[in-house]
């Protein structure tokens, strides 16, 4: 089977939630957010207009990198994006070509169990299928697209480039979990209560708690290790956010600092660096975690062998969506700037020192296997 890197079609020109770009050509948001104009120097979340303001400010810098044959037009003028959410990546699209005032088209992929169709509202698209990108691809060129050396590409990596939604996204889940488990079980020790765990960690899961949680998967973590190490009884918890007692995460992180003396010293010291952070406004501010989600999510890429059957592949490897690769590499050839985007945050997406003298690579450089079906783009 063929093994692919994101970076064989998008280089370092791949960016994370931080809006660091990997490229150090470019200058990230830490760096050049006064210059981009931000009121903060704390990075907007995906579906901020603001976002959508860094983006583009981005976008322009990666432009004036490429070589003179490759922007034959100058500045970009259309957007391409493909994506697997409406919320997030419709939701940046749109703000993005609001901003801009570029003409662009969106689509948004899944793998159903139903027959392939492509619909269209305001130049968003939705599809039950992957291979549907070559029917996108033909729409938004009758409708005026030019796809070139103007036009930016723009990729969504999670659910999308790697771990398609609906075929290989649970893969994707599973590396997340794992990473959540491994991080609490070491912090606990003995006394880590697994079944307990999970049950929280499914609960929370339910949209009813995304606005408890701010859909953030580093509150998530932080509520599982305090339910798991027992400073708080999961009913009483959950009957506390139901009945309205505990308004949000925030007012949660208040009481256990109050309490914090009560912890184990493990969960005492986690406790007190991620509080730190979140008052600091980090929006990823469960470091070991992230940390262990980068390696379980490398060590599911490319792990097994050639004669692994497909569907013991897509349950246990995080793949390139073969579809999109295809889209990409097309695009590519027709001279569009391409750009990988993720809401995964940076430590969840490079080595640390210890990792990367074992060999371990970025996120985007490590290569895995290639599923899906090719596309007919002639």
């Amino acid at each position: 089977m063929e093994l692919r890197a994101l970076a064989d079609v998008f280089g370092d020109l791949v960016i994370y939630r931080d809006l660091n770009p990997m490229d150090p050509r470019v200058p990230g948001y830490r760096d050049a957010w006064h210059e981009m104009g931000m009121a903060s120097a704390i990075p907007p979340r995906k579906l901020d207009m603001e976002y959508a303001r860094a983006l583009a400010w981005l976008l322009a810098r990666a432009n004036e990198l490429r070589d003179e044959r490759d922007r034959s037009c100058g500045a970009i003028s259309e957007i391409i994006y493909v994506g697997d959410t409406m919320l997030n990546d419709g939701g940046a699209f749109k703000n993005l070509r609001s901003l801009t005032g570029w003409p662009g088209w969106c689509f948004i992929g899944a793998e159903k169990d139903e027959s392939c169709c492509l619909t269209e509202e305001d130049g968003l698209y939705t599809a039950t299928r992957w291979i549907a990108l070559a029917d996108f691809f033909r729409a938004a060129m009758a409708d005026g697209a030019e796809i070139g050396p103007c036009t930016v590409a723009i990729v969504d990596i999670d659910k999308t480039a790697l771990g398609g939604r609906g075929r290989n996204d649970k893969s994707i889940d599973h590396a997340r979990t794992a990473a959540m488990e491994a991080t609490l079980q070491d912090a606990i020790g003995p006394r880590f209560r697994r079944d307990e765990f999970r049950q929280a960690y499914a609960q929370l899961s339910i949209p009813k708690y995304h606005p408890f949680t701010a859909d953030n998967q580093d509150n998530v973590a932080y509520i599982c290790l305090m339910l798991s190490a027992g400073l708080v009884e999961m009913p009483a918890f959950f009957a506390a956010v139901d009945g309205g007692e505990l308004n949000d995460f925030r007012q949660f992180m208040a009481q256990v600092d109050e309490r914090r003396r009560e912890l184990p010293p493990e969960v005492r010291a986690l406790h007190d660096d991620i509080y730190a952070r979140t008052l600091a406004g980090d929006l990823t501010p469960f470091k070991a975690f992230r940390r262990r989600e980068y390696q379980e999510t490398v060590d599911r890429m490319g792990r097994l062998p050639e004669e692994a059957h497909l569907a013991q592949r897509l349950i246990e490897e995080i793949c390139v969506t073969r579809e999109v690769l295809e889209a990409c590499e097309w695009l590519k050839a027709r001279g569009c700037l391409m750009v990988a985007l993720s809401d995964k945050p940076d430590e969840a997406t490079t080595p640390s020192p210890d990792l990367a003298a074992r060999g371990y690579v970025p996120l985007h450089r490590k290569a895995t296997h290639v599923v899906g079906s090719g596309l007919d783009l002639s």
